[in-house]
């Protein structure tokens, strides 16, 4: 297990770190809501040149969240027994992720998304596999330095207009790719549990 992996084990001790769509925007969030609960698999690879967190850019057909990226995961069916099911089920399916690679470490704080899901991401360790991805879901699987994420300078406050309103998000880019939104924030609170 590398340093940084087990400075996240130890984190999931820590209480609270809840987050959501609406950190940035407090008055945009409609009261009354009623959220789906989804999951979201926080995959740690090692890789060559240290530890690497597991990423998908959605497929570009899609009709949410078009060739954004995003964790491996979605909603929690009714045969899922656990959360830690949905993310299992998801990553074997989106990107060909056999669950018997994968060791469960726990769960990080739950994530409100603007869409109305309450995610859970369950952190766990991946054994090295060959991606298989789903292109109906999925155009690219890749793997993001998990160093670069767990450095808070890294990530920027941006805004951009959403249904006539402007928002503010978190955006930690590495290369080609533009990490934003939900997958930015749930990766902040992560690089914030670890420098406590």
């Amino acid at each position: 297990m590398s340093d940084e992996l087990a400075r996240l084990t130890a984190s999931l001790a820590r209480s609270g770190g809840k987050s959501s769509d609406f950190d940035l925007n407090p008055a945009l969030a409609p009261a009354g809501r009623t959220l789906r609960p989804a999951a979201v698999l926080v995959g740690i690879l090692q890789g060559a040149k240290g530890a690497e967190v597991i990423l998908t850019k959605r497929a570009s057909h899609l009709k949410h969240h078009p060739g954004q990226i995003a964790f491996p995961g979605g909603k929690r069916e009714p045969h899922d027994v656990t959360l830690e099911d949905t993310a299992l089920r998801e990553a074997d399916e989106e990107i060909g992720l056999p669950p018997q690679n994968v060791r469960v470490i726990g769960r990080l704080p739950t994530h409100e998304t603007v869409t109305s899901f309450q995610m859970t991401p369950i952190l766990a360790e991946v054994a090295h596999f060959l991606p298989k991805r789903d292109p109906g879901e999925v155009e690219e699987v890749f793997t993001v330095p998990l160093r670069h994420l767990l450095d808070t300078s890294r990530y920027a406050i941006e805004r951009r207009l959403w249904r006539g309103q402007w928002r503010a998000y978190y955006a930690v880019p590495w290369g080609p790719y533009y990490i934003w939104g939900a997958t930015a924030r749930i990766l902040r609170g992560l690089a914030e549990r670890a420098k406590d």
